[in-house]
Formats: C-alpha cells, structure tokens, sequence
C-alpha cells in the first residue's frame, strides 16, 4: 500500500478545524517582501529584544535599508553570497533583512565553526563579503585569504543599544574577556556602514520566487557540510504552511495583540529562521532573543522580565530549564504555544514540562532540506503525541524501503517528503542532490520512521544511528527515551560498539544526578522496559553530553 495514498484520505480529517489542504498562490515574490510588508504594517511595534534594548519594525526597516545600500555600494551584484556570522543579536535580523532586500543570498554560518568549518562554508557558497560580530573575527582571520571574501563588516555587542553599548562592549572585551585579538585589514565596522548607507538609497532588489534566499549549511554529520539551496518559493511556502496551522494554538486561550515569541534557537539555525524570525515577523510578533541560551540561570532571568506566549526549543534544552529551580517558579499562565524540534522529543521531558507550565509540547520535524518544517501536530492538542505530526498542507509524506518502493502503514522505513518547502537542490553539488532526491520529487530524509492509521508519524530513529544487534534493529531514540524515565538520569545517549557474539551492542552515555546511581543501577531500570537485545551492555557516566551548538546530542562524538 502506498502510504502517501492511503493518509490522502486519512490525514486531511485529523488537520485542525479550518485549516485548509494546500496553501494557495504565494502572496510575496521574495522574503524581501515579506519583510517590508510588515515593516509598513507593523511599524511602531516591537520586533527585537536583546539584552533590554528593543528595536521596532521601523527601526529594523530604516537599519537594514542603511545596511543594504552600504552593500550594494561595493558594487556586488545580484545573487551574489553574503555570509552572516553572528548569535541572537540585534544586529542579526538586521543583516539577514538588509542582504535579502539589497537582493542578495544570506548564507548563515554558525559561529562558533573552527577556521577549517568556517574555510570551507566560505569556499564552497562563493561569498564575497561577510558580517561578523567581532568575537569570532579571530577565525575568519585566520582563512580570510583562503576565501574569495573581499569585503568584511564587523559588528560589536553594543553597537545597536545607545549609550548602555558603550558599557555592554566594555564588560564583553575588558571583563568577560570574549573577544580575542583580532587583525583584518580593510575592515568595515558595523557602525561605519551604518552611517555610510544612511547616506544612500537602496535599491529594490527585485528578487523573484526562484531566486535563492538562504544558503542553509547542513551540520556535516555524514561528512562534509554542504548548502541547502532555499529559494525564496521555498522559505515563503513554508511560512505559509506554519500560518495555516497556527489558529488552532489559541482556540483555548485568547491571542494577545503582540504575541511574544522566545528566541534561544539561534537565528542562524533554520528552525528559528523560518519560526522566528520569519514566521514571527509575518505576523507582527515581539522576539526575545537569547545570545547564550546555555546559560541556563540568565537566560532564566531574562524569561522572568516579559509575558511570553511562543517557546520553540530542543529536548535538551526544554530538559535543561525544568532542572532550573528558578525556571519553576516563572509565571507560564501567557504560554499559548511550545514547540519542539530539532531532535526527538522525550516522554518524560514533555510531561514534565505539560506538568509545570500548563503547555503541551508541540513536536514537529523538518530539516535544512525543507526549510524546515515538513510535519507538526495539532496546536489544540491536549497530550503529547510522541509522533511528529501530520504533514503540513500541500505536503505529502511517504515511508518507503531501501528500494524506493512504498511501504504499508506501520512498517518502519525511511522518512521522504515531497513538497513547496522542498530545497532546490544542494549548491553546486548536483552528485549528492541526486542521492537525496527521486525521481518522482521526493526528498531522502535518511531518517526512519513509521505511519499509523490516522497519518501521524513517528520517527525511530537516524538511519545511520542504528544498531544491529544480533540481526535485530535497535533505535537509539527508544532506549534514550526510556533511560531518562528514571529520575536520577539527566540525559543518556546510545550508540553501537563492536561485540563478538552479537555483532554489534549497546553503549549507554550517562548524566546522572545522583553520583550514586551505579551501572547496576540503570541496568536495572532499562531491563524494566526494554526487551534484552535492547537493553545497554556497557554504562558509562559523564559530566555532560557533547552538543552542537544548537543543542542536538553528538552521538558520532562519542562513538568516536
């Protein structure tokens, strides 16, 4: 049976009340005009908050023509690649709406790359100028002449706050020491081509749906990083994907005037560009945005300043703030909306969280390929799924072996999509395009997933994560869930090591909270539940867990 033909007539009954099958003709032609449009509409509300200072949409809109105009004076044409390296600060959405608008590509890179990352996102999308906040100006020094990047801007925490930035960027260079020296000759400051394009008028850029918006960077766990090629079509699609399936949030609750959304996933990262940034904007909304959301205890602080009402967030990060004592004692009672993404969303944490603030975690999945959201569950829901959701309108989802052929409803086979979100392809990499893509226009998800009867899916797990243990599939997504069940385990990440009798086993990586929890403990607590071929033959306890920056487990790190 054909998965995507049987949930045709299955899943459109489980869709929210009023929402409709397909989205309908794009109402922009590019991101850029998005952006204006709520700049005119939404002028005198606040967009951005960092740090106590807030920027309107005005002052967004007035910055990043100043910004756009600097750019296009050095003479860069159409198309072309401007990378943007900075965390969730002001000057961040900023950039991204004034490279967009000028009619350029955003290529977003994570800030914390190593020089060889960084070296290599720069060679490979071909940019030629770069806006860099000037605590990471140190790696870009040392690849700059590697790249074909002739033109650098630097950015500086304060530059955007008043006079509280002269105090901001003494306490980031003098105090906390974040800024390592740096040289890059020729640089532009932030602040000088501010004041250089207010004296200019940008030009519209004209961009079409079928011109690229974002170069959106995959992590690189398969091997090295490559481009997502969103176009504008792209992006804009899956804005109004999101659009449609949001009023089902606030049929329980009243939606406030301005809603707030909280902004700890940086913006860099595609599910706070497309959720945030984008999405928030297209509707007027406020974004908080959190610079380091692994400070738990500040960013907890922070949260106690404002009524929010949108939480998009990761498990680990969602797991983190539920072991803040402060965290517990915030006022959730604005809350509308918590989204979970990135990773799979654990049981215990999601009824954890339902528990204290009130909210039911809305998972939903997607990836940089699908700019990014490809399913989500209901936002009226009253419990935690466990699935991902249903697919978005105009978007179908197929479960299918490793022959490409469709699997019947239950069966666990790869995940693949097909849809408006879908990339163009990956840039300049026409080989690895065809790998992900076939011929019928589905994308190749490399996850592993099942469907039920009412078209909700549920991932097993990360093709490439999988262990075989004794010809038996073994996910580690399952046995992670089940681990932190006890409440002594913080987090836990599985991965496959060698074994003799049984091919491959499981290695169980351990964050406890109690030193006393021993390896006989846990193993205990999984023979509870798991059947033996699950169950971890090793248990090992770490301080913590490696993440990426984001806050995803790095399991290739500790298989290595």
């Amino acid at each position: 049976m054909n998965t995507t033909a049987a949930t045709d007539r299955i899943w459109l009954k489980s869709y929210p009340p009023g929402t409709d099958a397909e989205i309908g003709p794009l109402a922009y032609a590019s991101v850029a005009a998005l952006l204006e449009d709520s700049f005119k509409r939404f002028a005198d509300r606040p967009a951005y908050t960092c740090m106590g200072k807030t920027l309107t949409y005005s002052e967004i809109e007035h910055k990043s023509a100043a910004i756009g105009a600097w750019l296009q004076s050095l003479g860069l044409q159409k198309g072309d690649r401007v990378a943007v390296m900075m965390p969730n600060i002001l000057q961040m959405p900023v950039a991204m709406a004034a490279v967009l608008r000028a009619g350029y590509t955003v290529v977003n890179v994570n800030p914390l790359y190593t020089p060889r990352e960084l070296e290599h996102q720069l060679k490979d999308s071909g940019a030629k100028a770069i806006i860099i906040l000037e605590n990471f100006a140190v790696t870009l020094q040392q690849v700059l002449a590697k790249t074909d990047v002739k033109h650098v801007c630097v950015a500086s925490m304060g530059d955007l706050m008043g006079l509280k930035g002269h105090l901001v960027n003494f306490v980031v260079r003098k105090i906390k020491k974040m800024v390592p020296a740096w040289s890059l000759p020729g640089h532009v400051s932030f602040k000088s081509a501010l004041a250089a394009g207010q004296s200019k008028t940008m030009k519209p850029g004209n961009s079409k749906p079928e011109d690229v918006a974002f170069l959106q960077y995959t992590g690189g766990t398969t091997g090295v990083s490559k481009g997502a090629t969103l176009t504008n079509a792209n992006v804009l699609s899956n804005v109004a994907q999101n659009d449609l399936w949001l009023p089902a949030a606030f049929i329980k609750k009243q939606r406030p005037e301005v809603l707030l959304y909280v902004c700890a996933l940086p913006l860099y990262h595609i599910f706070a560009l497309t959720v945030n940034a984008l999405m928030g904007m297209s509707q007027g909304a406020h974004n908080l945005l959190i610079p380091n959301p692994r400070d738990i205890p500040g960013f907890v602080k922070e949260l106690g300043k404002y009524e929010f009402h949108v939480f998009p967030g990761l498990n680990t990060l969602f797991n983190a703030l539920l072991n803040n004592d402060d965290f517990q004692k915030l006022n959730f009672k604005p809350l509308l909306l918590s989204l979970g993404g990135g990773m799979a969303v654990q049981r215990p944490v999601a009824d954890r969280w339902r528990d204290l603030t009130g909210c039911v975690i809305s998972e939903g999945y997607g990836l940089s390929e699908t700019s990014p959201v490809a399913t989500a569950n209901r936002f009226d829901a009253d419990d935690f799924s466990g699935t991902i959701g249903l697919p978005l309108p105009s978007t179908s989802i197929d479960i299918r072996d490793e022959d490409g052929n469709s699997l019947t409803l239950g069966e666990v086979g790869e995940i693949c999509i097909k849809g408006p979100q879908v990339m163009a392809g990956y840039w300049n990499r026409p080989d690895e395009t065809n790998k992900v893509m076939t011929e019928d226009g589905y994308f190749r998800s490399g996850d592993m997933g099942m469907m039920d009867e009412a078209g909700y899916t549920k991932i097993v797990d990360r093709k490439k994560d999988m262990i075989l243990v004794s010809g038996f599939n073994v996910y580690p997504n399952e046995i992670e869930e089940f681990a932190v069940s006890h409440p002594e385990i913080v987090e836990a990440a599985a991965v496959a090591v060698p074994d003799e009798h049984s091919g491959e086993a499981v290695k169980l990586f351990v964050v406890r909270k109690d030193p006393n929890l021993t390896e006989a403990d846990v193993k205990a607590h999984c023979a509870t539940g798991l059947t033996n071929y699950k169950r971890p033959k090793i248990v090992v306890f770490k301080d913590e867990l490696p993440k990426t920056n984001v806050g995803k487990i790095l399991r290739r790190e500790l298989r290595d």
